[in-house]
Order: structure tokens, then sequence, then C-alpha cells
């Protein structure tokens, strides 16, 4: 198998895990009956995270959705990807051949040229190119649905993923996993933490990961190492300070998937269409953040915090051609490529302070945010590619030159056949964006049943564009300020059930520029919803759990498409900030906990996404007309998990089952190409055979349904894995 190349990721996971054999043994922390999480726990004592505010869920006008970590372990769930699939408001989006997580919130995605963006903390540490996240590391996930930039600042058009890390809990425990899969997949993880100081004033927490695999893609294995190690130090009662580290380096082979032809159907699953000798691609991300709270009293703190993380990709690619290159198209048998190298940096920094608190105005109560944030993202993009020329009509595929085409046999394929070609020059560019907001927050308690929320944020951010390909270099320069509302009215029907409704309004910056070289318009988002909450324990002492529905519209602007204007045309092939999109639905989430030992997890979605205006597409030049669909977007998606609690000849056990429903969707924009809609099926069981060891076997795609997840175009298709099994052994004290 294949080794890092980095000397330095074993050299800091070693050091990590000798330090986490050291620490002194202690016995296991018993679990709640309850099944209450260590968030919760770090809201009793006093501890919050930012943006969040002193609120019960029935008192949030929002539909929001939180995956603990007994629901993500039940999942089976090791990738950032596999937590998303349980909230059916997320659909998978184009992830660059597998570099990078790109998803949708209620249909709507942001820039297909960049990772989504997600929250860790509540900073924007999802920016850059450090590959797809795993999971090890992370307590819980978050979606939090509709635009947030009245507090957030700029994110995702239809939501917002949060993503809540493992702190030190001022304890003594720790957990090692080995686990063998399918595809000779190895994985260890250790997540060991203790305390120390004199008053055992200093938690110290070490998790840490290695991972290496094949696939069901025949040549393509994976590397992966991660390293997140934190300090918290309670200075004193009112007053403590959190360090977390984050470093994951990853070897993964760039894979487009598959192509499809409407004649001959999709190429074979197993087929990889890349070049084994190119190599993998290798990413790398250290990042940091640094967050002190202060509780002035029990009513009032601030929260103050610095983030840094610097990312890198690089390494070669063969990719599926398009169109009138492919030849696919055809013979329905051979496949032609290009070839791309890219090296891509990115350092993003961000400062932030907020003060949280409660007061009260005659017979009114006030629960105050008032915050302000500065950030700063700089990009580097380096491509070079190798492209064929066009087919000429009427051509005989077995007459074209094979090394010049990257001639691949999809049925029988022979790799290394041509010489890596010469690629010539194709993007070169800086960008250096930066933004400054502040932003306010109150939730008015009208009388005991209705609330009222108002907030208002202001951003002001400027874009510095370099084209490193000109002679000599050019620099375009361009700022602007948004504001962004929010308004939300709750009201409690009784101490177990809410109403609510809610209007927002978000934005998203736009990478790149127009024919004039300036910035594009961000995407505005202005979003609203209605629904109902219940909290069932109120209702029934068996059963305990959330079930909530809602009602959704969220309306997009700024959408790039092609800039089709005679003086655009006259200089070049370029975009512009002008398509319109709408996405409305329903969508009904359960979080249920019976007294039996019966744990359910519901998701429904259905997502109308369209467009709303008539554009040229901006890659093709092709005509999408109004009312066309959004590309990956379901109307309808179902996950739906299961388990149950018992005992087994007087050990503990579990067993479960999960089912993803994803219908059909369009797979190209502005094209006639739809994926498939897919059910796929998984089964876990689990038994404790001691208090400190146990074992559980995991059966995903149970059926072994051939589907596919997402795609860019007919040429770039991301298919699922067959049928795969997991064994994993723990052991914890």
């Amino acid at each position: 198998m294949n080794t890092l190349t980095s000397t330095r990721a074993v050299r800091v996971l070693s050091a990590a895990l000798t330090f986490s054999f050291a620490l002194p043994a202690a016995a296991q922390t018993p679990s709640t009956d309850d099944g209450a999480s260590t968030i919760e726990e770090m809201f009793v004592i006093g501890k919050r995270r930012a943006y969040q505010g002193n609120f019960d869920d029935l008192e949030k006008p929002s539909a929001d959705q939180l995956m603990t970590e007994a629901l993500l372990q039940e999942a089976g769930a090791l990738s950032l990807d596999d937590a998303l699939d349980l909230s059916a408001a997320v659909a998978r989006q184009n992830n660059f051949g597998g570099l990078w997580n790109a998803f949708s919130v209620r249909g709507l995605a942001g820039d297909i040229n960049l990772p989504s963006g997600f929250l860790v903390n509540g900073f924007n540490a999802g920016r850059g190119f450090a590959g797809p996240r795993d999971m090890a590391g992370i307590e819980a996930v978050e979606v939090l649905k509709g635009p947030r930039s009245a507090l957030f600042g700029r994110g995702e058009p239809g939501g917002t993923v949060n993503l809540i890390t493992k702190r030190p809990q001022f304890e003594t425990t720790g957990d090692f996993r080995a686990t063998y899969g399918r595809w000779s997949q190895m994985r260890f993880e250790g997540d060991v933490q203790t305390t120390a100081g004199a008053s055992d004033e200093l938690g110290v927490r070490v998790v840490g990961f290695y991972e290496d695999a094949e696939s069901f893609r025949e040549t393509v294995e994976t590397n992966r190492v991660g390293l997140y190690p934190s300090v918290t130090w309670d200075v004193s009662d009112s007053t403590s300070v959190t360090y977390e580290m984050e470093y994951t380096e990853q070897e993964i082979p760039f894979d487009r998937g598959v192509a499809y032809s409407e004649s001959y159907g999709f190429t074979p699953r197993e087929t990889f269409v890349g070049e084994p000798g190119d190599g993998p691609i290798e990413t790398e991300v250290f990042g940091h953040q640094l967050e002190l709270q202060h509780n002035f009293s029990e009513s009032w703190s601030v929260l103050a915090g610095l983030g840094l993380r610097e990312t890198t990709f690089e390494g070669n690619a063969s990719e599926t051609n398009f169109g009138g290159r492919q030849t696919y198209f055809l013979d329905g048998q051979t496949l032609s490529r290009f070839f791309r190298y890219r090296k891509f940096d990115s350092d993003y920094f961000v400062a932030r302070a907020e003060v949280a608190g409660e007061f009260e105005t005659g017979s009114l109560r006030h629960r105050l945010l008032v915050g302000a944030d500065y950030d700063r993202f700089e990009l580097s993009w380096f491509i070079l590619r190798y492209r064929p020329g066009g087919i000429p009509s009427g051509t005989d595929v077995n007459t074209l030159d094979s090394a010049a085409y990257l001639l691949l046999d999809v049925f029988n394929p022979v790799y290394g056949q041509s010489p890596q070609p010469m690629p010539g020059p194709n993007t070169n560019r800086d960008e250096d964006l930066k933004g400054l907001g502040v932003y306010i927050q109150d939730q008015i308690d009208i009388t005991a049943q209705l609330q009222v929320r108002v907030g208002l944020r202001m951003d002001d951010f400027e874009q510095d564009l370099t084209n490193l390909r000109a002679v000599p270099a050019t620099t375009t320069a361009t700022s602007d300020t948004r504001i962004s509302p929010q308004f939300g009215v709750v009201y409690l029907l009784n101490e177990g059930i809410s109403l609510y409704a809610s209007y927002g309004e978000g934005f998203r910056q736009q990478a790149g520029s127009d024919y004039l070289g300036d910035q594009f318009e961000p995407n505005i988002t202005e979003s609203a919803e209605i629904g109902l909450k219940l909290d069932l324990a109120q209702f029934s002492e068996r059963v305990s759990g959330a079930l909530t529905f809602s009602l959704f519209q969220v309306d997009m602007s700024n959408i790039l498409v092609n800039d089709d204007r005679p003086e655009a045309v006259a200089v070049g092939w370029f975009s512009r900030d002008a398509g319109k999109a709408r996405s409305r639905g329903l969508e009904v989430d359960a979080d249920l906990a019976f007294d039996t030992g019966f744990n359910l997890w519901l998701s429904y979605a259905y997502t109308d996404a369209e467009f709303t205006t008539s554009n040229l597409e901006a890659d093709w030049g092709v005509l999408i007309e109004k009312g066309d669909p959004l590309i990956n977007s379901p109307e309808h998606q179902v996950n739906l998990q299961l388990s149950q609690g018992f005992e087994v000849v007087g050990m503990p056990a579990q067993v479960g089952a999960g089912l993803q429903y994803t219908d059909d969707r369009l797979g190209f924009t502005a094209f006639d190409f739809y994926l498939p809609s897919y059910t796929t099926a998984r089964f876990f069981c689990e038994v404790r055979p001691s208090e400190r060891l146990s074992v559980r076997f995991d059966l995903d795609n149970a059926f072994d349904e051939e589907f596919y997840t997402n795609s860019y175009a007919d040429v770039w298709v991301q298919p699922g894995a067959p049928r795969r099994y997991r064994v994993t052994a723990s052991y914890s004290f």
C-alpha cells in the first residue's frame, strides 16, 4: 500500500498517540440513561458557543437539526458527507473528483469552483482546499436551515452547517478503535483526555485517526491521517480559554467517476477513468482556534476568538473530456481524456468578539447578542492543462491517435499506454477577500407565550483579484457593503408546542470578475418559513425528543450566467451575475428516544428548486429556461435511522437499520440529463462483552443498489459504493 509522502504527519500522530497512552487510566465514566450529549453538559456549566444565545429549541424560529455523536455512530458516519446524508434538506453536489465536500441546503448551492463553506465552532473554518472532512474529532453536526447572514455573515445560500468539535471535559477517559472493512480498509482512531494542574484546572484532549483503504474503483487507494488536540484552561470560575489544533493530510486520486451516454448508458462503476501513474492529489490543512469566554454574571458573558487555517492542494489528473471531444459517445467503449496539473493554496484568518446577555425593560425580557468579526481569505490558483482538439464528424475512433486523445477502454482498461502530456498555461490568479462585520440580535419576550426576534448585520468587504497570466500582472480591487436583516416570531402554545415564522436575508461572495474586471455582486437570498415544533417529553414519560414541521421559500439572485452582451462577447467568454432561482418546500424532522431503548431518526424533505429567469449557462452557453430545475436537487429525499438496545446473555447490545431515499434529479445544468433515484439500506449490530470492550458490524448498501450520488455533467458522475462491510473493535477506559 501507498504511504504518506510527508513524514511530518507521521511524526505528529506518533507523538500524539505516545502522549495519549502515557495518560493515567481511570474508571470509565458511565453513560447517562437519557442520552444527554456532551454539548448539553457544556451548556449546563455555563459555557456556550458563538452565535447561539440562550434558547430552548422551541424558542428558535427555525427548523434546525442536531446530529449528536450517538446518532453519527449509529449511522456509521465516518465522513462529513455521511453525516449530512442524515438531513433530507441537504443534497450532495459536485465534489471535485472526491477532493472536497460540496452540498446544497434546501436546493441551493454556492460556488461550484470552491468547497461548500461550513463552520467549525462558529468559525468559517471550512474554507480552503483541505480535502473531504473526516468525522474524527467531531462531537456533533448542526444543520442550520435558511440564510444566517444576520449573524454568521457570508455563507451558503440555503443554510449553514456547523461542526462542533470534541473539547476537554475535565475527566480522564479514553477510547481506541480499529476497523477493518471491504476493499482492505484499515482505520485506527484514538480519543484520550485528562486533567492537569494543581487543581485540575487544565483539560487536555487528543483525537487522531489514520486510514488506508482501497476502493471498488480499480487502482484507487486513499491514505489519510489527522490529529486534533485541544486544551482548555479554566482560569477561574468565570473565565476559560480553549485552544484547538487541526492537522490533516490526505492522498486521494482525482476521480471524476463515470460517464454517461444516452446510447450506451453509464461506463462501468468499477473502472477508474484517470491514470494511476498521475499519482494522488495531496492535500494538507494546518489550523488553529483560540477562544476566550468570560462570564461577567449569570446573565452576561463575552466570547472572543481567533482562527488561522492554511491549506494546500497539489497533483496531476487525467479527466474525462466533454461533448465534441468525447469518443465514448461514438462507440460506447473508448473514453477520451485531458490532463491537468493543479496547485492551490489558501490562508484564512478570522477574529471575532461577541457579548451575550439578558435584561428587562418594563415587562419585556430581552436576550441580546452583539458582536463583530473580521476575516481575510487568500487563495492562489495555478492550473496547467493539456486538452486534445475536437473530433471531426464521421471519424472512426480506431483511427484516432491514442496518445493525443489519452484514450482508455472502459471495459478492459490498460493504464499507462500513453506518456504523460506536457500541459500548458491555463489559470494563474490570486484572490484576496477581506470582510468586516458587526451584528446585533434581540429576542424579546412580549408575553409568556409570544417572543419576537429581530436582528441586523452590516458587512463591509473588499476583494483584490490578481491575474498573474497577464504581462504585466494586473490587479483589480473592488469593495461593497451589505445589510442583512432577520425577523422571527415564536408563539408557545404550551410547554410542548410552539409555532414560529421567520424571514431573513443573506449573501455569499462570489469569486472571479466580469469582462470589465469588476467583482461579481454577491449571491443574495431572501428566505421565509413557518413551522410547528413539538417537545414530546412534555406529553409522555415514555418518549423524549423533538418533532418539527416546516414550510419554506428561498429566493436567490445574482447567479452567475454566461454574459452574451455584445461588448462582453467581443473580448472573450465571461460570466455575469444575472440569474435568479427559487426553492420552496416542506420538511418533517423527528429525533425520538423511547424508554424501551428504541431510537428513531426521520428526516423528510420535499424541495422544488428551479430557475425563475431564462439565461445562458455560464460554462457552456446553453439556454437555461425559466422553470428548469437546479442541479443535484431531488424533489423528495428521506433518511430514516432505527435502533434498539437490549441485552443478550447478560451483555448490552444494540441493533439498527437505516434507509436513504433520493429522488431523481438534474445532473447537468441546462441539459436533459437526470441521475436516477435510488434507495439504499444499511444494518448494524453491536455487542459489549465487557464494560470496556465493544465489537460492531456494519453492512452498508445491503442490497447492492447501483446508484449515483451527484454529478457536474454527464461525463462527471460520482457512483455510490456497492455492498460494503466493516468490523470495528473498541476499547475504552
